[in-house]
């Protein structure tokens, strides 16, 4: 599992919905971590739709809180446990005026505590995993009968056969661009990681229904799709005549799709980056030349440790391979410092593989043991005054990397996708082939289209430009 947005700021996600009746019940979900959550959100949202909810930015105004959760750093259980305690004290103020109000935890939490979670914080009606989110109206039909529910099995059957699809209004408010799921799970067993207990083992989507749903999000006039995966680049799913196809195969077909102008895909694993997918970076031009491939430490020795089944030699070898396909693409990684046993010596190669790649962008992080991970039993935990000083040192050189190469692009003319409004009075923003916001003014075109531009100076992570 990528790392790179598990530390970004809580989304309040308010699974917005069509317009309905003034007495219509409604949601409130936020969304913690990563980008999977987020397309959860929206699914679940769409599952609520069927059964009668619209969505509300307004936690005050909702008749039912979701909170999606993440397990992947420290602390986030007690995250959760804590705004708990803020909407348990708006559940006893509702319940004194006579109003219902729901409250549901869903997501990786859900999935790791469980029954738990209902003891710990007995104002929770319902908890329910990732994996069986597609039964929420079932749940709350049963919550609402005076039940208080936990689902946490795995599901035998598909979750997303058995999704209702969202209605068209629905997709094009969500924006130009989509996230869409096509694997989960992993079969990695990184000894960091809780991802293979919480999202449990690899599932690949068969490539008919990825279509289907990228042809609906194409249709309600969205650009740009990313595909969603644990390890997304270990997709192998069910193609035509029953054949199995593998994500560089998987691209090239959604690259078809009238209106579908550009693909990206996240979060990948060196040891699954195979010829067929580097060959689409190389000959598909719908695929935009930016990569998220995490290595997560420089040294060998801790490589080995953290279960990673790759040597730093490895990484740098298969970096060589892409750039060789395609000249223009730019890295993305995660690193993790501190991991336990790390020494300044294997810190040290951890710095001297970043120089080496030169990322565009990058995550990095403290390493948080993990109940229940190989990695939180081992010995020699790096003490945090330390991990804080090795963390500072790379964000530095990864900031400086970051900077340099959006000072290489000053001058260069580029394509730009709009995007949306701009938070200035006369701006738009549009999204550059390599993830960077792009500010444009307002005339420059309308949101959806992809336009020339010439970057003309630099922010601090933005690009600003001016047609070409």
């Amino acid at each position: 599992m990528d790392l790179n947005t598990t530390e970004r700021n809580e989304i309040g996600i308010a699974a917005d919905s069509l317009a309905a009746a003034p007495a219509a019940k409604k949601v409130f979900v936020k969304t913690y971590g990563c980008q999977m959550n987020v397309y959860d959100s929206q699914r679940m949202t769409d599952a609520l739709a069927a059964d009668g909810y619209v969505a509300t930015d307004m936690v005050d105004d909702a008749d039912l809180v979701l909170l999606n959760t993440c397990h992947i750093r420290e602390k986030a259980a007690e995250k959760v446990y804590s705004e708990l305690g803020r909407i348990r004290d708006m559940k006893a103020e509702r319940a004194g005026t006579g109003r219902e109000l729901l409250i549901g935890v869903a997501g990786c939490v859900a999935q790791a505590e469980g029954a738990e979670i209902i003891r710990r914080a007995p104002a929770v009606d319902l908890v329910i995993g990732p994996q069986t989110y597609h039964r929420l109206p079932d749940v709350l039909a049963r919550v609402r009968g005076g039940e208080k529910i936990v689902e946490t099995d795995y599901a035998v059957e598909d979750k997303f056969e058995h999704l209702p699809q969202p209605k068209r209004a629905e997709v094009a408010r969500r924006g130009v661009t989509a996230f869409l799921t096509v694997q989960e799970g992993c079969d990695k067993f990184c000894t960091f990681c809780v991802v293979p207990y919480t999202r449990g083992s690899e599932v690949s989507r068969p490539v008919a229904q990825i279509v289907a749903e990228a042809e609906r999000l194409a249709e309600a006039g969205v650009r740009e799709v990313t595909l969603l995966g644990q390890n997304v680049n270990a997709w192998h799913g069910e193609g035509e005549n029953g054949e199995e196809w593998g994500l560089g195969r998987l691209l090239f077909r959604l690259a078809e799709i009238p209106g579908l102008a550009r693909l990206r895909y996240t979060t990948s694993h060196p040891r699954d980056m195979d010829d067929e997918l580097i060959a689409a970076h190389r000959d598909l031009p719908a695929l935009m030349p930016y990569l998220h491939l995490p290595v997560q430490s420089g040294s060998d020795r801790i490589l080995k440790a953290m279960n990673r089944r790759h040597t730093a030699r490895d990484y740098l070898a298969l970096i060589d391979r892409i750039r060789a396909a395609r000249g223009d693409i730019a890295m993305s990684g995660d690193f993790i410092v501190g991991f336990p046993g790390e020494t300044e010596a294997d810190f040290e190669a951890t710095m001297q593989l970043v120089r080496e790649v030169d990322y565009a962008s990058a995550f990095s992080f403290k390493y948080s043991p993990r109940p229940g991970t190989p990695g939180a039993e081992m010995p020699d935990h790096v003490p945090e005054a330390v991990k804080d000083d090795r963390l500072q040192r790379l964000q530095a050189l990864l900031l400086k990397q970051q900077q340099d190469f959006g000072a290489s692009l000053v001058g260069r003319t580029i394509g730009t996708l709009i995007e949306k409004p701009g938070r200035q009075a006369g701006q738009k923003v549009g999204r550059s082939p390599w993830l960077q916001p792009v500010i444009v003014d307002e005339k420059a075109g309308e949101i959806g289209d992809i336009i020339e531009v010439r970057i003309t100076r630099t922010g601090y992570n933005s690009l600003f430009a001016e047609l070409a």
